[in-house]
């Protein structure tokens, strides 16, 4: 009787796509928990853009279900970046400042996305110190393997 009340709860199925994100897979159930609560659900229809090259970058997409197109360039000039499954995330660098954004996202397939907002972010950073830490330093390696690839020659989308 006692083992069954001390058992851990079953995860949704949602709690385990974050959990195998390499953004959230440091996190503890509970602090998974709380980032969970913060983050917004949105859903985009194929051909639906996410957020357009050139406008400021308030958010982080996380891919939930669905493909999403990354590409650059204007019009019938854009070149594929990158074609983006689930549990990869994108717009990471909006999570740390308001620049531009410097390609398109457009959804290939349905897509269920997990929005984490800049001002989200910065609120648990203040609140929550190690969770911030956590998520942070995923961000830094991730940027930082995209760099290494960038520098080594590989293509953006052998980076992502």
């Amino acid at each position: 009787m006692i083992f069954g009340l001390l058992r851990q709860p079953e995860r949704s199925p949602r709690m385990q796509r974050l959990q195998n994100t390499a953004l959230f897979s440091s996190l503890t159930p509970l602090e998974l928990r709380i980032v969970d609560g913060l983050l917004h659900e949105r859903h985009y229809l194929p051909g639906e853009v996410i957020f357009d090259e050139g406008e400021e970058g308030q958010a982080l997409y996380l891919i939930l279900s669905g493909r999403v197109a990354i590409a650059r360039g204007q019009g019938s000039a854009q070149q594929l970046v990158a074609e983006l499954e689930p549990g990869a995330f994108l717009g990471d660098l909006a999570l740390l400042d308001d620049s531009p954004r410097n390609a398109q996202a457009r959804a290939i397939a349905p897509c269920e996305m997990a929005v984490f907002f800049r001002a989200d972010f910065m609120g648990l950073m203040e609140t929550d110190a190690v969770i911030g830490y956590k998520i942070s330093l995923a961000l830094a390696r991730h940027i930082g393997h995209r760099l290494r690839a960038w520098m080594d020659g590989r293509s953006q989308v052998e980076a992502l």
